[in-house]
């Protein structure tokens, strides 16, 4: 291994002017200094395709195929990443560097029980611990991230784990070699709030009470506020402003940090929710000057010819900008945007007394509610406590379900099969994965055109040009629809999913987790899509597990527990005043972006 001395008391992490590009050069991250001291958490933030996920890897000494890292050190407690053979990465990844992935269901091997998952990692690493000490350790880490230690919970597989317990699998994985460094990309983005709020803690316990370096990557700010101890803002490859938490969230300075925190709702209260406009440039199509200045409101020719360097804005602020802010950040309340009323308007769909079994297990109980018309429905509750179930079997993907169902006054089986196809056709389903919902070998026009001529008859002509009206109703362009998902990003990918059922023109819109993996920018932009329809009369159904967006956009809240509907009324009245105990955790667990987090001491950047 390569050893660079370090400074005593350096910091544990020491990226110095990393630099990774694509094969034809185009740089993907460039000059990237990045310190994280002993037992520090630092958060890095960014859109998608800002480079964050390339930073995590290159942490381990890793770049994905096609990109390679040309310039700059990673020096972890003094060992420079950089300079190690395979051999040495080897034997540094999980010792040196660990990480972990955001999703559990591909990181773990679904063949492999979860204790041999554990002790497979030591033996590959501590090959002269024996058996019992390896137990020993299994235990230890287990019990630390809030896993039962008993032989029965670890011969389980990883199917047999709930979506929180699989990902406190994948931190007892990180932790069990005691690294100097864990990177975590995302681990929280498809969790319940409670489950999120049990794995933050773990992971800000064992970095304190261990002593470990942390990055947390996300697009989440509520998370990254309530869990970091400092900031960075990466944009189109670099970054654009970094410093301690609290100056950050009460006066960012640069305009795109300023952007990133409009965007985002707050359980606390109804805000206004500003989309960014444009789209950040590609590795290969950056501006000469200022990355940000094309979409920047506040743009002066100097933007445009000069880039801004990282300079030195105060003792714990660094900003690259020639105009940065030194205003506290204000968000604007938004109390007026949903109209209280429209609780009272005649429902669009009635359920009552819906009950629904897995195998001889139930799951749903006795669930009724109502749909205003031209209203959005949040559906909220913890993982496991029936939402996706329950959405899945008003649109009809229900089997051994029962119940009475009654949309727009006229009652219809629940069941599929037997269901009317102009009844399928009003009533649409948005799934939380686009990806996986598109056809990946057809384009955007092909899948689009389908659903139409599947419920209308027209001819070709009509189709494309329904086609086409469908996508700049989402706000995309006309050039898509020769394009396949997989040439899309994720928000357009979740346009397309929209557009798809709107070309159906709907009544009833059933949204699951649509925006859980977006980015705060493209989720404000969806909300705004989503506000719109309904002013165009469509009724939502918005299934989530995030209460600061149910804060957003609905108009009515049904709490979900254990297939029973534990409370349901007017948004503000259940999340201002929740009468459920649940209800109340469920609040008391989501990350607010304002208001006071647990203090920690201002760590300035050399």
């Amino acid at each position: 291994m390569t050893l660079v001395a370090i400074a005593p008391g350096g910091p544990t992490l020491d990226v110095r002017g990393l630099t990774v590009t694509l094969d034809n050069g185009a740089p993907i991250v460039s000059d990237i200094d990045l310190p994280i001291a002993h037992g520090r958490i630092v958060g890095l933030v960014g859109e998608s395709g800002s480079g964050k996920s390339t930073i995590a890897n290159a942490l381990s000494g890793h770049a994905r195929r096609g990109t390679a890292i040309t310039g700059g050190h990673v020096l972890i407690d003094g060992i420079d990443m950089t300079a190690l053979d395979a051999q040495g990465l080897r034997n540094a990844r999980g010792r040196i560097v660990a990480n972990v992935a955001q999703d559990p269901a591909t990181a773990l091997n679904p063949m492999m029980r979860i204790g041999d998952h554990l002790d497979e990692v030591l033996v590959l690493h501590h090959a002269d611990l024996r058996a019992q000490e390896r137990r020993a350790r299994i235990e230890e880490v287990a019990q630390a991230v809030g896993l039962p230690t008993s032989h029965e919970f670890l011969r389980r597989f990883p199917h047999q784990l709930s979506g929180g317990q699989q990902q406190r699998v994948l931190l007892a994985l990180a932790f069990v070699l005691r690294p100097k460094l864990i990177v975590l990309d995302e681990p929280t983005t498809a969790l319940d709030v409670t489950t999120q709020a049990q794995v933050l803690t773990v992971i800000r316990q064992l970095c304190r009470e261990r002593g470990i370096a942390a990055l947390y990557v996300s697009h989440d700010l509520a998370v990254v506020r309530n869990l970091v101890d400092d900031i960075v803002v990466l944009y189109s490859g670099r970054i654009v402003e970094r410093g301690a938490r609290d100056p950050f969230f009460e006066a960012p300075a640069h305009p795109y940090a300023r952007g990133l925190l409009a965007a985002i709702p707050d359980v606390s209260e109804r805000v206004v929710l500003h989309a960014i406009p444009g789209q950040a440039p590609t590795p290969s199509d950056r501006p000469a000057g200022c990355v940000f200045a094309p979409r920047c409101s506040s743009q002066t020719e100097r933007c445009i010819a000069e880039r801004p360097t990282l300079e030195r804005l105060t003792s714990d602020r660094w900003v690259a900008c020639h105009h940065p802010s030194g205003s506290r950040f204000e968000v604007g309340t938004n109390a007026g945007l949903i109209d209280d009323q429209s609780s009272e308007a005649l429902p669009v769909l009635t359920a009552g007394n819906i009950n629904l079994y897995y195998d001889e297990r139930q799951i749903l109980f006795d669930v009724g509610f109502d749909l205003p018309r031209a209203g959005c429905t949040a559906l909220v509750g913890e993982s496991g406590s029936g939402k996706t179930t329950l959405a899945r079997a008003l649109v009809g993907l229900g089997e051994a379900v029962s119940g009475t169902v009654v949309f727009d006054g006229e009652p219809f089986a629940v069941a599929s099969a037997i269901r009317p196809k102009e009844i399928r056709r009003r009533i649409q389903y948005v799934f939380q994965n686009p990806y996986r919902a598109l056809n990946p070998r057809q384009t955007v026009g092909d899948i689009l055109k389908a659903a139409i001529r599947h419920f209308f008859p027209v001819d070709p002509v009509e189709a494309s040009a329904r086609a086409a009206a469908a996508l700049e109703r989402v706000a995309l362009p006309h050039a898509i629809l020769a394009r396949r998902p997989h040439d899309l990003s994720g928000g357009e990918r979740q346009r397309v999913a929209i557009a798809r059922a709107l070309v159906c023109e709907p009544d009833l819109l059933i949204c699951d987790e649509i925006t859980s993996a977006l980015d705060v920018s493209v989720q404000a932009a969806i909300l705004a899509l989503i506000a719109t329809l309904q002013a165009d009369g469509l009724t939502v159904l918005f299934v989530t597990h995030d209460l600061a967006v149910v804060r957003a956009i609905a108009d009515k809240v049904i709490v979900l527990r254990g297939g029973r509907i534990v409370e349901q009324g007017p948004a503000d009245m259940v999340l201002d005043r929740p009468t459920h105990g649940y209800t109340a955790k469920l609040m008391a667990d989501s990350p607010r972006l304002h208001g006071d987090v647990a203090s920690v001491p201002p760590l300035a950047f050399a």
